[in-house]
């Protein structure tokens, strides 16, 4: 009898998942890694109670052969861009900013903006102006960031001014088109809202609150010691080596972009000469700014997991987490599996494994993190690839998220 029970006893955890599930996410990672998919990955597993696994596998620096570390620093990149979503519906909560408004109600600079004529049609004015919905699910028509008539300056009320001052591509709401002015903008919403500074209001707000205590925009020496090296193909087209892009910058430039700011050396090599000027203007961009932890970023993906709470902390209504995972993009076509939340994608199919519903956000080097309500899981994945073709992206982020679900999942079968 004791035996049967012991048996069933084990049986119920696994099919509930938690922690007495089989760690698979190891031998999933060190797959990776022994593919030459990546150099080395962190990835975070946990549900609303606890972190179920945290796993490493690789190297943070294949030149140094510097093994990963569970707290490497890591470019998130447009990860960024949910996390300012995130602070921005703490507005709305508050009833200061309306997800239906028009932009031009927070930023008067809007007012009047035209769509570009295509030489057939000459410009006009949009049928409505454009709404924080627009902006947040990039189908505002706004002006592309990579744009070379935008010039960009490290400011952010400068930068969303000379957005506003350019005219739409197309009818706000009609299409598609992934850009970091639409989430810029709403950088500069917040400010002007709430009266502080974008990164003040994220620091206290959201970060300080969560405590994520290594999520930066300007990694200092120490944090710099633990950044996770970005790897791309070589020219062998098999093997991979570790990225550098300081090459040719002399220290003439580096005092002069500079002006007296260090920059930690590694930060350099693996993200150019452009951090030398977002760290001497400490400039945050809310694109695409950070720099994080898979702890950090699993503690706000926790939060969402859990409605908006955080170890018995409400940082944003139950409400505004269900409005900003829900589709706002409606017929608009994004992708054959996924559609378009509140700053982040939401799954319409479960190719990767995640369940439809699941919503999250990548980084431009392959970082990734998804809340999936079904399964009453977060996960996180950070690996620095600088080039990833999409069938090694689909390979990676499905072994990770099928093996995770299948182990840990409430919903596995």
């Amino acid at each position: 009898m004791k035996h049967f029970l012991l048996i069933a006893v084990f049986a119920f955890a696994h099919l509930a998942g938690g922690a007495d599930a089989p760690d698979v996410v190891a031998p999933v990672l060190q797959s990776l890694v022994d593919k030459q998919l990546v150099a080395g990955a962190v990835a975070l597993v946990a549900d609303k109670d606890k972190v179920l696994v945290h796993d490493v596998a690789g190297f943070a620096s294949l030149k140094d052969k510097t093994p990963m570390r569970k707290d490497a620093v890591f470019w998130i990149a447009s990860m960024t861009k949910p996390m300012t979503a995130v602070a921005l519906m703490m507005l709305v909560d508050e009833g200061k900013v309306s997800i239906t408004a028009p932009v031009e109600k927070y930023l008067p600079e809007f007012k009047g903006q035209m769509i570009a004529g295509d030489g057939k049609t000459p410009a006009h004015a949009p049928q409505r102006p454009i709404t924080i919905t627009d902006i947040l699910t990039h189908t505002s028509g706004l002006v592309s960031a990579a744009d070379k008539a935008l010039k960009r300056e490290y400011s952010l009320e400068v930068n969303v001014k000379n957005i506003a001052a350019m005219p739409l591509r197309h009818e706000p709401g009609m299409k598609f088109d992934y850009n970091n002015s639409g989430i810029a903008t709403a950088g500069r919403i917040i400010e002007v809202v709430s009266g502080m500074s974008y990164y003040d209001f994220m620091q206290s707000r959201l970060f300080g609150p969560l405590g994520m205590k290594d999520i930066t925009f300007w990694p200092d020496e120490e944090q710099a010691a633990r950044l996770a090296h970005s790897a791309r193909r070589g020219e062998d087209k098999k093997s991979l080596e570790e990225v550098h892009l300081d090459k040719g910058l002399t220290q003439a430039l580096i005092e002069k972009l500079g002006r007296g700011v260090k920059v930690p050396a590694p930060m350099l090599a693996d993200m150019g000469m452009g951090l030398l000027s977002s760290y001497s203007s400490r400039f945050a961009d809310p694109a695409g700014g950070l720099f994080s932890t898979a702890g950090d970023v699993g503690a706000f993906c926790q939060m969402l997991l859990n409605g908006g709470t955080h170890h018995g902390r409400r940082l944003l209504s139950e409400e505004s987490v269900k409005v900003m995972s829900a589709i706002h993009t409606g017929d608009v076509a994004v992708n054959p599996q996924e559609a378009w939340g509140l700053g982040w994608t939401v799954k319409t199919g479960d190719k990767e494994g995640q369940s439809v519903g699941s919503y999250g956000h990548r980084g431009a080097r392959r970082t990734a993190m998804w809340i999936d309500p079904k399964n009453q899981l977060a996960m996180v994945i950070l690996v620095e690839r600088f080039d990833m073709p999409g069938g090694e992206q689909d390979e990676m982020y499905g072994a990770f998220a099928k093996a995770t679900i299948k182990a840990y999942g409430k919903a596995a079968p």
